[in-house]
């Protein structure tokens, strides 16, 4: 009933599209507090290290799901991800879907994204990137890896137009996207190409909302 990150970690027009690794928007670290259906489940942070042209991001994912006050649901998720300007260098995530345990190291080859994961090893193309909902060059591609289970997602992204999406702090202008296939999630990124917002639907129909906290 709870495994709301089949939908998480899955996580093309206009100024954003430019913005990525090399020219991105962030500061040292990006938070979110994630609802599901209007109650807080846990938080979502990114920390950004730059080094010259090399960029390090780590994830951090604390969720857990209570009914009736008593925990039904956790899932914990570290990440860390390794970039020279806009090309993707190797990946490594560890994560804890409520008991069920997953790692994934990809690593970008002269072939290709090599991707080890639980269920194998795939080398999937040069340009994948990762599913983490941080990079807004994703809004340009129809293949991502999931670094949650280390799986190839397809997809499609239509843009829906401008609006203004409230944060802790107050509004921002941002362009909504529809991700839809292997990965469904409507994603916002402001005209600097920072994500601002995510909304998407758990396995179980509940609604999980991220709210930036700035």
């Amino acid at each position: 009933m709870f495994r709301l990150v089949a939908a998480l970690c899955l996580a093309i027009a206009g100024g954003v599209a430019a913005a990525g690794a090399q020219d991105q928007p962030y500061g040292p670290t990006l938070t979110f507090a994630v609802y599901r259906n209007g109650e807080p489940i846990g938080r979502h942070t990114l920390a950004f290290q730059h080094n010259g042209s090399d960029l390090t991001v780590s994830t951090t994912i604390d969720f857990g799901v209570k009914v009736m006050g008593i925990t039904a649901y956790r899932y914990t998720h570290r990440g860390q991800e390794n970039w020279t300007g806009d090309a993707f260098q190797s990946a490594f995530t560890q994560t804890d879907d409520n008991g069920t345990k997953y790692t994934v190291r990809a690593q970008r080859t002269a072939n290709g994204i090599d991707v080890q994961r639980p269920s194998g090893r795939e080398v999937m193309p040069p340009g994948t990137l990762p599913t983490s909902h941080w990079n807004v060059r994703q809004i340009g591609q129809t293949t991502l890896f999931n670094t949650q289970n280390g799986s190839q997602m397809h997809f499609h992204v239509t843009p829906l137009g401008r609006e203004k999406v409230k944060t802790a702090t107050g509004w921002v202008d941002a362009n909504h996207y529809r991700y839809s296939g292997d990965v469904n999630k409507d994603q916002w990124f402001d005209d600097s190409g920072r994500w601002v917002k995510t909304v998407f639907k758990a396995s179980d129909g509940s609604t999980i909302e991220y709210i930036l906290q700035e």
